[in-house]
């Protein structure tokens, strides 16, 4: 990791220190002996597209039942403070790939558009690193880490530049909507229209490779990253059907469709004998959009805000004989730590070359703390102007507007709706925190593609001042 030298930096290094904290040196479960090539676990990455911290049974919704959602945190761990990387799409999926926080990797907007940003050739994806040691890699469902016109052109990366042997993606969303879809394309070559629904195609498409193309003597790692709820929103009958007569019936069969989709992956590792053997890990891109009927679970803001409606999202990890069934984690854990979490599981060590954001997970997959040498960080460029950035340490976090002039300040633990702002009770520890996040800003700024957002011509959303 490149080091800033920064007084500043190494006075969070050493908050760092003042925090309770188990190294991974010292975790019992960081110290499982190496596996054999031919056994090590297989990856599974299951990602949904907005949906909201409080779209879920499992999560403490009382109308949407996602039964695939319970059986897997019963099976696992279940974390309360589980963040996306970003308030929207292409950002924090750019995360879970690398481990970098998005403008650090240059996929700092949401890719949906003519725009010179995209997922560099340069970045290095923990598929990539897969493949080193013999993996065989999938992915199958949304990708977004193109702009419009880079989308399946060979003069841009694409999935198999990135490290996955099979893919089977659309750019954006499912199109006309996730009825009938018509936009994937497999391998580079249009598929065309397909039939059905578009959670249980892409499951469909997950299995099939599993049982069909795979080949049953090599570890795999598989992105399953479907659609859902994200509009335009389509829904089964059979899943709408569980909610009839709600006015938000179709979004909440939605979510269950989903999960059905979920099912279908954990169905077919069993079918295969892969469960035993394979971390599973769960999680949403982004918080919900409540005009389509998400909901937050009481969290303040939504997609496109860095307060914890917009970043907070489902976390669900499996991963038999390593992670104790049916627990509950608070540990604040992000998409970025997915990266750093399978090298560590597969003893890669991490690139030193750039700066990681992400840490792994595996003593969070305990219960227990995370060592971060670089806090949790959130910039999201549509975000409205007064919560354009954010920064946990501990249990503090600190809202910026898009200037960085204003500041909130919240102790997130307790008060985890963002109901009291200590800014101004507070002024010494504001003053401490605004002081580490502006210099992790610029410490990004510097390594990151800042041209690309520096010459943004989209105009800034309602209340800000700058456009990224």
């Amino acid at each position: 990791m490149r080091n800033p030298n920064s007084s500043t930096l190494a006075s969070w290094a050493g908050l760092v220190v003042t925090l309770v904290v188990i190294s991974l040196s010292t975790s019992a479960l960081a110290q499982q002996p190496s596996e054999p090539s031919a056994t090590k676990p297989n990856i599974v990455i299951f990602v949904a597209d907005d949906m909201g911290w409080g779209d879920s049974a499992t999560y403490g919704n009382e109308l949407i039942q996602t039964p695939n959602m319970d059986r897997l945190a019963s099976e696992g761990v279940k974390f309360t403070q589980c963040y996306s990387a970003c308030g929207v799409c292409s950002p924090s999926r750019s995360a879970i790939l690398t481990g970098r926080t998005p403008y650090r990797n240059g996929v700092w907007r949401h890719l949906s558009g003519v725009h010179d940003a995209h997922l560099r050739a340069s970045e290095i994806t923990y598929p990539e690193l897969l493949k080193e040691i013999g993996y065989e890699t999938c992915h199958v469902g949304k990708w977004h880490l193109n702009s419009r016109q880079q989308f399946n052109n060979p003069d841009f990366p694409q999935p198999g530049d990135h490290g996955f042997d099979y893919w089977m993606i659309t750019h954006n969303n499912a199109s006309p909507s996730h009825e009938n879809p018509d936009n994937f394309v497999r391998n580079g070559e249009p598929v065309g229209q397909l039939t059905g629904y578009s959670a249980q195609l892409v499951a469909s498409e997950a299995t099939r490779w599993l049982k069909e193309i795979h080949d049953p003597s090599k570890p795999f790692a598989m992105s399953v990253w479907v659609h859902e709820p994200h509009s335009p929103i389509a829904t089964d009958s059979r899943f709408e059907a569980l909610y009839d007569g709600h006015k938000n019936s179709k979004y909440m069969g939605n979510i269950t469709q989903m999960d059905n989709a979920l099912g279908m992956v954990m169905d077919a590792l069993d079918a295969q004998g892969d469960s035993d053997n394979t971390l599973l890990f769960f999680t949403s891109d982004n918080g919900p959009v409540p005009g389509f009927g998400g909901v937050t679970g009481g969290l303040r803001g939504h997609k496109r805000s860095d307060h914890e409606g917009g970043i907070r999202v489902p976390g669900l990890a499996r991963w038999p004989g390593h992670i104790p069934a049916g627990t509950t984690s608070d540990v604040p854990v992000v998409g970025t730590d997915v990266f750093a979490t399978i090298l560590d599981i597969v003893d890669i060590p991490l690139p030193t070359d750039r700066t990681i954001d992400g840490v792994s997970m595996l003593p969070a997959f305990a219960g227990q703390p995370v060592q971060r040498s670089v806090p949790l960080f959130w910039r999201t460029h549509v975000s409205s102007g007064d919560n354009r950035v954010a920064m946990r340490i501990g249990d503090w976090k600190i809202v910026g507007n898009d200037t960085l002039t204003e500041f909130q300040l919240y102790e997130i633990q307790k008060d985890w709706k963002e109901e009291n702002d200590l800014a101004t009770k507070m002024p010494e520890k504001t003053d401490e925190m605004k002081n580490i996040l502006l210099q992790v800003w610029n410490d990004i700024k510097t390594e990151g593609p800042n041209q690309w957002w520096e010459s943004e011509r989209q105009k800034p959303s309602r209340g800000a001042t700058l456009s990224y």
